[in-house]
């Protein structure tokens, strides 16, 4: 079974050479690939998983050299777990992307472009899950970043290369950050293994240990996006075409929070930062559902929810005790699930209407019940509704709080007691202005131009009729306007020629219902889903089962 580890990894590696090689041809052998190898890739987690959780954390040295030389991966619970949510997500936002290109006709660049960044950002993300070592999980992360500005800047409108250059400024200044502590370790414990640094960073001296831990806790924080170092997030996944906005809120927030999960259990035990990172998680909690509450376009309220409920799982993390980290591995669970589920109803929701600004929404779920239906579902298991999955993990965290009984643990369960309130009141006030109030005078269901990628706001040169060509608002703006069919608009993959319709692409559907289903299914299995995440915190926090799996002894 150990022979298993390194293919979530390296299948989708392998998969973006081939169709590299192929090119645009060949289009349904292509989709058939990237599918299968998807769905191979869900297979295998689900396998590691229940190995994990059976026989105990599973390691392999890649060409049988062993620590601190070689690259040690490790599938334990905690890893099986975010692989398979992880995994099932990715397939669905797939699917859900075919839906899209086909729909938009685009039958060479989401093949070419999209196809294989997406299998690279998706190995990346499996190799952070995987990685035994600081050095491996900066390489997973770099993975991610190279593939995460491939798709981000895919169209290359003005508002998307804008967006994108400040999440790679970011995202390099926090990789630098990552390489200064990687060296650092490496001067201070003589390797960047986690399994040997779980016992040599505990004879180093304090200093040192807390320069450490709040240098590594910075750049996972970054890349989580916690409070007050979110303020990249807002501006950059909005702009991105639906699927892409959905893997990114769904996952790449979550690999952060897994990274200080795993460091801060394994390197650094009872650690000093505590208070901090308690801080931290209420400041997220209260300011980013704050900024939800303000906010009028559909994408930003909910890129602001993800800033509020990143603020849970650290939350979690800052007890550090068996049930608040039980309940943290819950909730990224569940919010991985949910919140990408709410950016597909909202790629939905532009799909048909042209813009998911609320002002100019309403009417849908008279007029469009099934997408209403998609999208009531899972706001109410992000606000924490009984007996949803959200409700579980919150519960298990606030219960978590009340048993510290410190002055910021009781803090942080009246912060996500009100937190949960205000996300009820953010999603039923785009529940009434998008679906239960009429549609608002002048609106438009189809032909409303968002942005183009070919004709940038204020281009006045003319188009091939000789006319001249109205400015095109930026997408999410709120300033669309009617348009006779056929018009560009950037609710497609590439800013390709598509419509908006009111016949949404059934593979659209399907893949959102499924997510919804998936969501759904963690209320259903919320006994055992409990009893598994338990018995990864304590794998956890016990720190010798992982130690034994990669040392041998």
């Amino acid at each position: 079974m150990n022979a298993l580890v390194p293919l979530p990894v390296l299948l989708p590696l392998c998969v973006t050479g081939l169709k590299l090689a192929i090119g645009p041809r060949l289009q349904r052998f292509q989709r058939f690939i990237s599918l299968a190898v998807l769905g191979a890739v869900l297979v295998l987690s689900v396998l590691l998983m229940i190995a994990a959780d059976r026989h105990g954390p599973l390691s392999v040295h890649l060409g049988d050299f062993a620590p601190p030389i070689g690259i040690t991966l490790v599938a334990d619970r905690l890893a099986g777990l975010m692989l398979t949510v992880s995994s099932a997500v990715t397939l669905l936002v797939h699917v859900y992307s075919l839906g899209q290109g086909m729909a938009d006709r685009d039958d060479q660049t989401p093949v070419g472009v999209f196809h294989p960044a997406y299998l690279i950002l998706v190995a990346g993300v499996s190799c952070t899950f995987l990685a035994g070592d600081l050095v491996n999980l900066y390489v997973g992360f770099e993975i991610m970043l190279v593939a995460s500005f491939v798709l981000l800047t895919i169209g290359g409108t003005a508002t998307r290369i804008r967006a994108g250059s400040t999440y790679v400024i970011i995202s390099l200044f926090s990789s630098v950050l990552f390489l200064v502590a990687i060296a650092m370790t490496y001067a201070f414990a003589g390797t960047v293994n986690f399994a040997q640094l779980a016992g040599r960073l505990q004879e180093a001296p304090d200093g040192a240990r807390t320069l450490l831990e709040a240098m590594l806790l910075t750049v996972f924080a970054i890349k989580a996006a916690v409070f007050p170092l979110a303020a990249w997030l807002p501006d950059s996944y909005p702009t991105a075409p639906a699927p892409v906005t959905a893997v990114f809120a769904g996952l790449l927030t979550k690999v952060g929070v897994y990274s200080m999960l795993r460091t801060q259990t394994l390197l650094f035990p009872g650690h000093r930062l505590g208070d901090l990172l308690m801080l931290a998680a209420l400041a997220s909690m209260v300011v980013g559902i704050l900024g939800a509450v303000a906010q009028t376009d559909l994408k930003r309220v909910l890129s602001f929810t993800l800033i509020s409920h990143i603020g849970y799982m650290v939350f979690g993390i800052a007890l550090a005790g068996r049930g608040s980290i039980s309940g943290a591995i819950v909730y990224v669970a569940h919010h991985i699930t949910v919140q990408t589920t709410l950016f597909l109803v909202a790629g939905l929701v532009e799909r048909r209407d042209g813009t998911t600004e609320l002002t100019r929404l309403g009417g849908l779920a008279k007029s469009a019940p099934l997408v209403a239906v998609l999208f009531f579902v899972p706001a109410m298991n992000l606000a924490g509704i009984p007996p949803l999955s959200g409700f579980i993990g919150k519960v298990g965290l606030m219960r978590a709080g009340i048993d510290n009984g410190g002055g910021w643990a009781w803090a942080l369960v009246a912060g996500s007691a009100a937190t949960s309130l205000l996300t009820l009141y953010v999603m039923a006030k785009v529940w009434n202005l998008a679906f239960w109030r009429d549609a608002p005078p002048g609106a438009e269901g189809e032909g409303v131009v968002l942005e183009s990628a070919g004709d940038e706001p204020g281009d006045d040169e003319d188009d091939e009729d000789g006319e001249e060509d109205e400015e095109a608002p930026a997408a999410g703006s709120g300033s669309g306007r009617p348009v006779p069919a056929g018009a560009v608009v950037s609710a497609g993959l590439l800013g390709q020629s598509i419509t908006t319709t009111k016949r949404l692409p059934w593979p659209m559907l399907l893949a959102t219902g499924a997510a919804v289903a998936l969501g759904l299914l963690y209320t259903v299995l919320g006994g055992p889903l409990t009893t598994f995440t338990e018995a990864a915190a304590a794998e956890l926090l016990a720190r010798t089962p992982y130690i034994e799996a990669v040392l041998g002894r």
